[in-house]
C-alpha cells in the first residue's frame, strides 16, 4: 500500500496557514471527501455529511472552505450547531441522522495555532486507511462541477440537546451524581459549553475553568495536558475530583481531591472492573505505549489482552477486528464500543464516575489491584522526513536498553503522527532505571 502524503494518526493536521491547512487544500479535501463518500456509500445514505469544529480562531475559515468543497461534489452539509461541538458529537449525529460521514476541523490537544480534519465514515467511526488513501488520490484530480448538482448547506435543530441526552443516557439510570463536587476543566475548547451541563444535569455540582475561549486560548495552560489550575480548582472548592477534557473532548485526564493524577490505563481499568459486574468483557485493546502493569492485571482477571498500534482509530480497527467492546490509549482516549463508536471523553468520565458511585470509593482505591510499572515519555525534536533508526548511534543505544530491559520492563521509540517529534517511552519498575535508560538513548543523538 503507497503511503499518505497528508492524513497521519488522526486525521490531516498542521500549522495553519501552510500545506495542508489552508484554505485552497480544504476546498479540495471537501470536494475530494464529498466524491468519495458519494461513491461508498450514496446509495444507502441519505446524502449528508455531518460538520463541526472547535473553538480555535481559524475554524471558521477553514470550515466554510472545506463546507465549498463538500457542497461543490454534490452532498449536503449538516451544520452540527452555531457554536463549537465535540468531535464525537459529530460521530454520534453521523449514526443518529443516518448520514453519509462527518467532518470535524479541529486539532486536538495542540495550540491555536494548528488546526486539523478529522473525518468519520458512515458508520460513526475513524476513517479506514484505504478510504484516506482514496481521498488522497482524488485531491490530486481535477475539480469538475456539475452545475445542476450543487449540495445545500443545512443547519441543525436541537442537535446539542439531542448529544446530551445521549451522553446522560450512558450513565446508569439508577445511579444519580447528586453529592458529588466535580472541578470541570474544558479546555477553552469544544465541550465548554456541554460538558458542564451533562454533568449538571446527572446531578453533580460542577466548578468550571477553561470556559471562557476567544479563539486563542484553547488548550492555552488548561485542558488534559495542563492540570495545574484544574488542581487549584479541586483544592479551593474543595471537590472530590477533578476531569480534565482537551479540545475536542475526545480525551480525559482525572485528578482525585489529593492530587493524583491518573491516565487512560488507570482510568480504562476502572471502567472494566466495574462493567465485569454486569457484563463478559471477552477482551481489551491497548497500544505500544500501554503500560505493562494493565497488561499483566488483564491477564490475572483473565481477560485477553492485545496492543495495537498508537492511535484511537487504530485501537477501534483492532476491536471491531475481534468483537470486543473496551480500548484505549495511556493519553486517555477510551472506547467503549457498547456506547459509542469513538473515544469521548464526556462518555469515558461517566463510566468513571459511575463506578465511583456505585462502588462508593474513591479512584486510589479502586486502582489498589494494579500495580503500574514507571513509564516515562520524552518528545524529541525530529525531522518527519528521517527515520530514528537510520541514526546508527541512537539504533546501537536503543539496542542495547532494550536488551537491558528484556522481561523487566520496555522501550518503544516512534514517530508522532500528529507533530514533528519522536516519541521515547522507557517502562520499567524503578524510577531511576528509567530515567538512566532515557539517557542513554538521547546522550546517543
Amino acid at each position: 500500500m503507497r503511503s499518505k502524503n497528508y492524513f497521519g494518526t488522526d486525521g490531516i493536521r498542521g500549522l495553519v496557514g501552510t500545506l495542508p491547512i489552508n484554505i485552497d487544500f480544504a476546498f479540495k479535501l471537501g470536494f475530494a471527501t464529498g466524491t468519495v463518500f458519494i461513491e461508498r456509500y450514496g446509495y444507502s445514505k441519505n446524502k449528508t455529511i455531518v460538520i463541526g469544529r472547535d473553538t480555535r480562531i481559524s475554524g471558521c475559515m477553514l470550515q466554510s472552505a472545506v463546507v465549498s468543497g463538500l457542497l461543490a461534489s454534490g452532498v449536503n452539509v449538516l451544520n452540527a450547531s452555531i457554536d463549537p461541538m465535540p468531535t464525537s458529537s459529530i460521530a454520534f449525529l453521523v449514526k443518529d441522522l443516518d448520514a453519509l460521514g462527518g467532518v470535524v476541523v479541529s486539532a486536538s490537544h495542540n495550540p491555536y495555532y494548528y488546526n486539523g480534519f478529522k473525518f468519520f465514515d458512515s458508520s460513526g467511526f475513524k476513517l479506514s486507511e484505504d478510504i484516506e488513501l482514496e481521498i488522497e488520490e482524488r485531491i490530486n484530480h481535477n475539480i469538475c462541477y456539475d452545475g445542476s448538482n450543487f449540495g445545500q448547506f443545512i443547519f441543525a435543530n436541537d442537535s446539542e440537546d439531542s448529544y446530551i441526552n445521549f451522553c446522560k443516557k450512558t450513565f446508569p439510570g439508577e445511579l444519580t451524581l447528586s453529592g458529588l463536587k466535580i472541578a470541570l476543566d474544558t479546555a477553552n475548547g469544544a465541550a465548554y459549553k456541554i460538558a458542564p451541563r451533562v454533568f449538571q444535569e446527572l446531578g453533580a455540582e460542577i466548578y468550571s475553568i477553561g470556559i471562557t475561549p476567544n479563539g486563542l486560548n484553547i488548550n492555552d495552560g488548561v485542558g488534559s495536558l495542563s492540570t495545574e489550575l484544574l488542581l487549584k480548582s479541586i483544592k479551593e472548592n474543595k471537590c472530590h475530583l477533578g476531569i480534565a477534557l482537551d479540545g475536542d473532548a475526545d480525551r480525559i485526564i482525572i485528578i482525585d481531591s489529593l492530587g493524583n493524577q491518573f491516565n487512560g490505563d488507570e482510568l480504562l481499568y476502572i471502567i472494566i472492573k466495574d462493567h465485569m459486574l454486569f457484563n463478559k468483557i471477552d477482551g481489551v485493546v491497548g497500544t505500544h505505549m500501554t503500560n505493562y502493569g494493565f497488561e499483566f492485571q488483564m491477564g490475572k482477571l483473565g481477560i485477553p489482552f492485545c496492543r495495537s498500534d498508537v492511535g484511537d482509530r487504530f485501537v477501534s480497527e483492532e476491536l471491531r477486528k475481534r468483537g470486543w467492546l473496551y480500548g484505549g490509549e495511556n493519553s486517555g482516549h477510551l472506547l467503549c464500543l457498547g456506547f459509542h463508536s469513538t473515544g469521548d471523553g464526556i462518555v469515558a468520565a461517566l463510566q468513571v464516575l459511575a463506578a465511583i458511585v456505585r462502588s462508593g470509593h474513591d479512584i486510589s482505591y479502586l486502582l489498589k489491584d494494579l500495580n503500574m510499572y514507571v513509564q516515562k515519555i520524552v518528545n524529541i525534536p525530529w525531522d518527519s522526513s528521517c527515520n530514528w533508526d537510520d541514526n546508527s548511534s541512537m539504533k546501537e543505544a536503543f539496542s542495547f536498553v532494550k536488551q537491558k530491559l528484556l522481561g523487566r520492563g520496555r522501550v518503544l521509540i516512534r514517530k508522532s503522527g500528529t507533530e514533528p517529534v519522536m516519541r521515547l517511552m522507557v517502562e520499567a519498575e524503578d524510577s531511576c532505571v528509567v530515567d538512566h535508560y532515557i539517557n542513554t538513548i538521547i546522550s546517543s543523538i
